[in-house]
This record gives structure tokens, C-alpha cells and sequence, in this order.
């Protein structure tokens, strides 16, 4: 009873300190300082409840907002990257003071690719142009990477984790996707107003449509997953639905491209095409591109569809049209300075993150357009291999593509591999969908640098890694 007493007190005296301390930042306009009672909490749930909070940042992910659009500090997202500076701090501390994470995670051929990608991004910070901009953009790849790929399929090793992360995240898409369908509507869904009605939640629509591509798959592979409850069926279907809609109204050509490009994903796994028979395509592709430059080129020119219009199939066409459509010349202008770059510095690049304060330079008057600007203060690449190759060098591009194709083949290898296990394979499936509508979005656009991209990328690495692991571990106990 005395015990019960005392901690009730305890309660109400602690309480009230953290009521008082409020109204008294309150009441001097330290507004700001208000948080630092937040943050205190977010440390001890992060600590004693860590499960809890990195499932929720799944939720939070889609939700997040950049506070430099508010305040002049540094880009920062809320709430989710303190949180994941904070598990990368708790999953290295713990790994030093105990061997955590066991070795067949942590040689997970995943788990190495990515860490050659660090250490090229970390030898490319060294010689960058601007150090102080690549050793952050290098921090702000390792909160991602450590927690992500180290800490998350310790996690993701109970199968019900994986399927909360997911179901969590497609939620959170689907809130922002009516936040910003109800916001659209106000303006009759104009195209024009389709570029930033997603604010403050994404920057822009072409990440919006990227998300909401990549989120598609999953949201219908929880579809197939569920057979049972009605209520789960129809609500499914209605998210489906939703972010149909939301797809289409984001008036994201590269998004809707990168969609149609994971459905032919889904054909070559469905009907199992040998990867030997992919390469030949891939090569003969490639050549014949080689070949057929100028009469492309000829082609494309001739092709005078602009984007402004309704039609969703001239919208499509729109979409190599390189003659008159300012977004595309745009990028091409992107793509040739990335292009100049790597030739100036071929090796280890500019450093990373520095694309944004070397472009300038390299424009060609011949490149310009109406929304090209001389100082070249207009953002990234327009491509993440682009990106990797202009910032990195080649030995940045092959370490990108290293990860990309290992995070493929481990992906679609474990989906052959899991055999009676239809869950397992929807989630699978679902996820490699999920990955193709990025990496085909990330020929036109670069993302990753941001937490709505990398969480959900990193997390469905981390998914590989578990089922992985654990299909390797039947396999040895006999099962």
C-alpha cells in the first residue's frame, strides 16, 4: 500500500514539474524548448520500447515533414530521422559492448554490398569539393543504413513484424494520399496546383507519385494476403482504390511509367525468364540503342505532345517528348552535366551530395531552357545512377549498382525458394514489385536521400535479409 502511494506521488509531483516547466517556455516564447520534454521521452520509449517505436516509424515515415522549409537550419526530417540517428547510435553501442548481431546477418551478402557503397561514399566525402556537405550526406546514409540493415531484421526474424511494418506504412501513404486528393479537389484536380498540393508532407509530386508507385504493390499484395475477413478485404480494396486515384492524380509521368515497368517485372518472374536470356535482351537492347541513336533522336524530335493536356495516354506520350516539353529538356540538360562531370573527375566525383554546387558549370548553352537557371541552384541529377556516377565516379556508380542488383537477385532468388509458404510469397512478390517501380523511377528522378524513399527501400532490404536467414536456418536444422 506505501509502496502504491509513493509511486502515485511520484506521478503526480512529476506531473506537475512537466506541466509547470511547459507553461513557463510557453509563457517566454521559448516554443522550441518545449520538445526538449518530448525528446526525453522519445529517448526512454526508444530504449525500452525500441520494437514499438521502429514500427512506428514506419507510420510516421509517409507523415514526416522537412523542418527547413520552416525554420533556416539545416534539413532535417521530423519525427523520424532523430529517431533513427538515435538507433544507429543504440544498434552500434550495443554491437560494441556485446556482440548483438550475429555473423550470418552481418555477412549477408546485402549487409556487404551496402557497406562497400558506405565506403565509397565515405572515400568520396574525403576528396569532395565540398567536405563538410558529403560527410553530412554520408551521416545521413548511415542513420539509415546501420538501423535499417542491421537492426531491423533482428526485428523482422518474427514474420508478423514484417507484415505490421508493411500494413503501417501503406497506412500512413494512404492518409497523405487523401490529405492531398481532399486538398486537390479544392482546385478541380488541375494539374498545375497537382505539383505541390502534397505540401508539407512531400516536396513536390514527383516524389508523392514515386511513393505512392511504390506503395501500389504492397497495398495489393495485402490484399491477396488477407482472404479471410471480409471488412479487411473491402477495406484493402478501398486503399487500392485511393491510391489508384492518387497515382493518377499525381500527375507523375515517371511514376505511372515505372508502374508499367513493374508489371513486366512481374511477367519475367511469373513465367521464370533465365537471367542469361535477360542479359542477351539487355545487350541486343543496348546495342540496337547504340545503333539507332540518331533515328531515335529524329523520332523523339518529331514528337511535339506536351504534358499540359487531359488525355492520359498523350500524357504518356508526352513523356519522351524532347522537343518541346521544358521538364524533359530539363532533365536531359540534368543528365549531360552529370555526364560532363564524371569526365572531370572520373574516379571518386565531386563527393557526395555535391551535384547541387558543381552543375552550373557544365551547362551547355544548347541545354538550356525556360526553367534552366545560370547558377544552377535548382537541385539534383534527375537520376540516382546519374547522381552516383557524377558525385562518386565510376567506383560510386558500380558500388549503386552492386547494391541494386544484389538486393534484386536476393530478392527474386528467396521467391523461387519459398515453397508452400503463400504469405511469404505475397509479401515477396509485393516487395520486389515495390523495389522495381523505384529503381525504374530512379532512372528519371533521385529520391533516396530522403527518409520517405530510403525507409521503405532499406526496409524491404532488411525483409530479404530475415526470410533469408531464417530459410537458411530450416535449412540446417533439417526442416
Amino acid at each position: 500500500m506505501i509502496t502504491v502511494l509513493r509511486n502515485n506521488l511520484f506521478l503526480s509531483l512529476s506531473s506537475l514539474t512537466f506541466i509547470i516547466l511547459i507553461s513557463f517556455l510557453i509563457w517566454f516564447d521559448l516554443y522550441w524548448f518545449c520538445l526538449f520534454p518530448v525528446a526525453l521521452l522519445g529517448i526512454y520509449a526508444a530504449i525500452y520500447h525500441s520494437k514499438v517505436i521502429f514500427l512506428s516509424l514506419s507510420f510516421l515515415t509517409p507523415l514526416s515533414i522537412n523542418i527547413e522549409e520552416y525554420t533556416d537550419s539545416i534539413g532535417l526530417f521530423i519525427p523520424t530521422e532523430p529517431f533513427f540517428f538515435g538507433f544507429m547510435l543504440l544498434t552500434i553501442f550495443s554491437e560494441l559492448k556485446k556482440r548483438t548481431f550475429s555473423k550470418q546477418l552481418l555477412n549477408h551478402p546485402i549487409v556487404i554490398a551496402a557497406g562497400f557503397y558506405l565506403l565509397v561514399i565515405f572515400m568520396s566525402a574525403i576528396t569532395s569539393s565540398h567536405p563538410l556537405v558529403s560527410f553530412k550526406f554520408f551521416l545521413a546514409k548511415l542513420w539509415f543504413f546501420v538501423p535499417l540493415l542491421v537492426l531491423a531484421p533482428v526485428y523482422f526474424q518474427e514474420k508478423r513484424n514484417i507484415y505490421w511494418f508493411i500494413v503501417l506504412f501503406v497506412a500512413g501513404t494512404t492518409i497523405t494520399s487523401i490529405y492531398t486528393l481532399a486538398h486537390h479537389s479544392i482546385y478541380n484536380f488541375g494539374e498545375k496546383e497537382g505539383h505541390w498540393v502534397m505540401y508539407p508532407f512531400f516536396k513536390d509530386h514527383t516524389i508523392y507519385g514515386a511513393i505512392v508507385a511504390l506503395v501500389l504493390p504492397w497495398s495489393i499484395g495485402l490484399f491477396f494476403l488477407k482472404k479471410t475477413n471480409p471488412l479487411e478485404k473491402i477495406s484493402l480494396f478501398t486503399i487500392v482504390l485511393i491510391l489508384l486515384i492518387a497515382l493518377f492524380f499525381s500527375y507523375t509521368r515517371a511514376a505511372w511509367l515505372s508502374v508499367i515497368g513493374a508489371i513486366a517485372v512481374w511477367t519475367l518472374i511469373y513465367f521464370r525468364i533465365k537471367l542469361s536470356y535477360l542479359i542477351v535482351i539487355g545487350l541486343v537492347s543496348l546495342s540496337f540503342l547504340f545503333i539507332s541513336w540518331d533515328q531515335i533522336q529524329m523520332e523523339l524530335a518529331r514528337n511535339k505532345e506536351v504534358h499540359t493536356t487531359e488525355e492520359f495516354s498523350t500524357r504518356i506520350q508526352s513523356a519522351v517528348n524532347v522537343s518541346t516539353d521544358a521538364s524533359n529538356l530539363e532533365r536531359i540538360n540534368r543528365w549531360d552535366c552529370a555526364i560532363e562531370m564524371f569526365k572531370e573527375s572520373p574516379f571518386l566525383g565531386f563527393g557526395p551530395g555535391t551535384y547541387q554546387f558543381e552543375y552550373a558549370q557544365f551547362q551547355k548553352p544548347e541545354n538550356l531552357t525556360i526553367i534552366s537557371t545560370n547558377f544552377g541552384d535548382m537541385g539534383n541529377a534527375h537520376s540516382e545512377y546519374l547522381s552516383a556516377l557524377s558525385e562518386m565516379g565510376v567506383f560510386g556508380f558500380l558500388s549503386f549498382l552492386i547494391l541494386v542488383i544484389t538486393i534484386f537477385f536476393t530478392g527474386i532468388t528467396l521467391f523461387y525458394k519459398t515453397k508452400g509458404d503463400l504469405p511469404q510469397k505475397a509479401i515477396l512478390l509485393s516487395s520486389i514489385l515495390s523495389l522495381s517501380t523505384y529503381f525504374i523511377h530512379a532512372f528519371l528522378n533521385n529520391f533516396l536521400d530522403t527518409d520517405k524513399a530510403a525507409v521503405p527501400i532499406l526496409a524491404i532490404c532488411a525483409i530479404f535479409i530475415a526470410l533469408d536467414n531464417n530459410l537458411t536456418t530450416q535449412k540446417k536444422d533439417g526442416h
